[in-house]
């Protein structure tokens, strides 16, 4: 029996069209991967908001206070400052040093909650709540209009599983007066 035999332009050119549609097969699925809507779609839900202070007046060398305002999204807590158990990552406040520097930071009492993926309650803040910084204004604090930052970093989650950890940016406007 005889083999059937193609021309030599018949078979290059099956080739150089499978290779034309791999390519364009490769260049729709990195065009889908970098596309922002796509990216945006996966990432996590923004379930945790704050609202910053009012503006901090104060004089120099005394002591201020201030009142961060958060929101935790219905459904979603977010791990207490001491969580009870070591893996999870504690809510922490931070303040960055300048003008006034942090003398201490105030959580609300947590609550504690039984949920699907511990085996152990859990210590959480849920809804709205309060953390009060005590700040001390630098003796040598020059007059006028400045600010203080902070990192809000927490770990939200819902009653079965946890969101990766973020990091929100506090800016609370100051002025040292005289």
């Amino acid at each position: 029996m005889g083999q059937i035999l193609r021309p030599a332009g018949s078979f290059i050119g099956e080739i150089m069209k499978i290779t034309r549609r791999l390519l364009l097969t490769c260049f729709f699925a990195i065009a889908i991967a970098k596309s922002p809507r796509i990216a945006l779609a996966q990432g996590p839900p923004n379930v945790v908001t704050l609202t910053p202070p009012a503006t901090i007046t104060a004089k120099p060398g005394a002591v201020a206070k201030a009142s961060l305002s958060v929101t935790v999204a219905e459904g979603y807590h977010a791990n207490s400052n001491k969580p009870l158990d070591k893996f999870l990552v504690p809510l922490q406040l931070t303040w960055a040093p300048g003008p006034l520097g942090a003398t201490g930071v105030a959580f609300p009492k947590p609550q504690t909650r039984a949920l699907g993926f511990s085996a152990r309650p859990v210590s959480v803040f849920t809804g709205s709540f309060n953390i009060e910084t005590t700040f001390k204004v630098a003796a040598d604090a020059p007059p006028g209009a400045t600010s203080v930052t902070g990192k809000l970093h927490f770990q939200a989650c819902d009653d079965r599983s946890c969101l990766p950890p973020r990091t929100l940016e506090v800016v609370v406007p100051v002025v040292i007066s005289k």
